[in-house]
């Protein structure tokens, strides 16, 4: 083995990044941007720094955390995920991504031939500011960084205020610039799925993503009276939202067995038991796997919209457009060689789920490492992974990280 991990060091960590932002729950509340996220920076900066690791940003706000190499011209190996949550998340969903990164690269037994970077991309989740994935977005050039920065939560806060207090609290990290180049990728990453607990399998080699369109529609009626305005002259937002999802869930939700389609959101304004709905917005997610199933089913989405919204009209914005990607078969094919190695049952696996690591695959060889869930249970308090899973995920990120990064031998 060319890396040995502590996995009581891990696991505690773990634990101590669950306690920021703790909700009575049991679950994680640390959104983008947040003081909860502040509070893991000043935690984890700390931790690398101890480990000879140098930390740094960018302006999207992602944070970099680098062991030295010995050719730092060389382009680094970045591991790592994200350390926000959903208002009613987990302690695995991403943090296990970052942590089990940092712990393989304090793991490695020689200066390594390249810069390792451990990396916490910015909003992956997208539940305060969206759409998600802004830091790995704005870095892979995918976004407009003025376009993110614009981008406002529910109180009204803008990305570009919460961001500035945000490098406020760390005045003397290095800025890097975005989208420096990179020589590898690897992404940890509980499965949010049941398919490797049902297998018996703590490892799962991520062979792509499933492709994800969202929108922010948004029905624009007219306010009127409970009691006196007759239903025919009624321009009703709700009912015309009521068609409009009713025939989406029909025509597209059911469409084939493996769409996934959710309207996951929606604001009905002004929201009063007596006045006729003016205006309803809501957001909507699609998946598949299929790049032309995906593309035929959004354009559907769009039609049934403006078909069934009359008389009121229908505002409709694309957020994200995020096709089915593929992951380097050379990695995969080291994560295989690695799990074997260490013992550990691994099967491939496609993600149903979007990750950070989609926005690298283009830039560098990248790579996903799935460890299982109970349940596949994601996005939820009581989230969980069990502890020996989480170290052998981070022992088989740490084998692929040494061959990657350390010296050829001789």
């Amino acid at each position: 083995m060319a890396a040995r991990i502590d996995p009581d060091r891990l696991w505690g960590r773990l634990m101590a990044l669950a306690e920021i932002g703790a909700t009575s729950a049991g679950g994680v509340n640390r959104q983008a941007l947040s003081a909860g996220e502040i509070e893991v920076w000043r935690l984890v900066i700390g931790w690398a720094e101890a480990a000879g690791m140098e930390a740094s940003t960018d302006p999207a706000g992602n944070l970099f955390l680098t062991l030295p190499g010995l050719d730092r011209s060389l382009p680094p190996l970045v591991m790592g995920s994200h350390i926000d949550t959903q208002p009613t998340g987990g302690k695995f969903d991403g943090a296990f991504g970052v942590l089990a990164a940092l712990e393989a690269a304090e793991s490695l037994r020689t200066v390594p031939a390249r810069d390792v970077t451990v990396v916490a991309w910015m909003n992956e989740e997208g539940s305060r500011f969206a759409p998600g994935m802004m830091g790995s977005e704005a870095f892979a050039g995918v976004r407009p960084l003025a376009e993110i920065l614009a981008a406002r939560d529910a109180a009204g806060t803008s990305v570009a205020e919460a961001l500035g207090a945000l490098h406020a609290a760390f005045p003397q990290l290095p800025h890097r610039p975005l989208g420096f180049p990179i020589g590898f990728y690897l992404e940890p990453h509980i499965e949010q799925g049941p398919i490797l607990e049902q297998r018996g399998a703590p490892i799962g080699i991520v062979t792509g993503i499933q492709g994800k369109k969202t929108w922010e529609m948004v029905v624009e009626g007219a306010e009127g009276h409970a009691g006196t305005l007759d239903m025919a002259d009624r321009r009703d937002a709700l009912a015309a939202f009521a068609r409009v999802a009713d025939a989406m869930f029909r025509e597209v939700g059911a469409a084939d067995s493996i769409v996934k389609f959710t309207i996951g959101m929606a604001r009905v304004e002004p929201n009063a038991p007596s006045v006729v709905p003016a205006r309803v917005t809501f957001r909507i997610d699609l998946r598949h796997p299929e790049n032309a199933a995906l593309d035929a089913f959004g354009a559907r989405l769009e039609e049934l919209a403006e078909a069934h919204a009359a008389p009121c009209a229908v505002r409709v914005t694309r957020l994200v457009d995020a096709p089915s990607n593929s992951f380097d078969a050379g990695l995969r094919a080291r994560i295989a060689a690695a799990a074997e190695a260490l013992g550990h049952a691994a099967m491939p696996i496609l993600s149903a789920a979007g990750h950070d690591a989609r926005h690298m695959a283009p830039l560098c060889p990248a790579a996903m490492i799935f460890i299982p869930c109970r349940d596949g249970v994601s996005h939820a308090e009581h989230e969980w992974a069990k502890p020996e899973h989480v170290a052998a995920g981070a022992a088989v990120l740490a084998e692929v990280a040494a061959g990657l990064a350390l010296p050829e031998p001789g």
